[in-house]
């Protein structure tokens, strides 16, 4: 399963929208509308809330400096622009990043990069009880006792539940970890996270859950968990 990344340009300039999908195509897994009208793309912004923008800031009747304070939460941006003088205000909005025209790839790509690290960021909470993460655009709440094991994968997590269930989010599996309860869950694997009272058993080279699911247990990982487990 994958998941698609929805993200909007907006830029005057044909040609610099033409550059943005061309990188974004070579990426993958996006979804990109592009807009050379700037009110368009915030009228777009509003009704479906993507989860990135890329904008310029020298535009016609509505800058990018005004479409950035008005955008949706959970949606984060990136100024593209020429002009190096905006970057200070660009930060003071909260902008991911600021790429200076013409850009390289390598550059956009670090760019996108870190877009999704603070999507990743922003996408779940907890409350001490459960935890918030959003699946595709509904926020599903877990109760922390519920949770077997957690998967990540290279973009996403997979959270298994107690019901049988699966909840897969686009949060990364370090930040799941860090709103754990450090006392209940345990790092088996760099791909899996477990719930030490659904472990049935262990050794050193796996742990058996108590939904019958034997997970790997990563070499670096093993001593820590015979101390805590054992």
């Amino acid at each position: 399963m994958s998941f698609v990344i929805n993200c909007v340009a907006i830029d005057d300039e044909p040609l610099a929208l033409e550059v943005i999908s061309k990188f974004c195509r070579r990426i993958g897994g996006i979804s990109l509308h592009c807009f050379t009208d700037p009110i368009e793309g915030l009228a777009y912004i509003e009704a479906n809330r993507p989860d990135i923008v890329f904008l310029d800031i020298e535009m016609g009747e509505l800058n990018g400096l005004q479409i950035a304070s008005r955008l949706p939460e959970g949606s984060c941006f990136i100024f593209t622009t020429a002009y190096l003088h905006y970057a200070l205000d660009g930060y003071d909005l909260d902008a991911v990043d600021y790429l200076h025209k013409p850009f390289a790839f390598a550059r956009f790509q670090s760019a996108y990069s870190k877009a999704l690290r603070r999507l990743g960021q922003k996408q779940v909470k907890s409350s001490g009880q459960y935890i918030v993460v959003k699946q595709d655009y509904a926020n599903i709440n877990i109760p922390i006792d519920d949770i077997i094991y957690v998967e990540g994968m290279e973009r996403y997590s997979k959270i298994f539940r107690t019901s049988g269930e699966c909840v897969v989010t686009r949060v990364l599996l370090k930040n799941i970890m860090s709103l754990l309860p450090p006392d209940e869950f345990i790092r088996t694997h760099r791909s899996f996270i477990v719930s030490r009272s659904k472990v049935k058993s262990f050794s050193r080279q796996e742990t058996l859950m108590n939904n019958e699911v034997a997970l790997p247990v990563g070499r670096q990982y093993a001593p820590e968990i015979m101390r805590i487990l054992g």
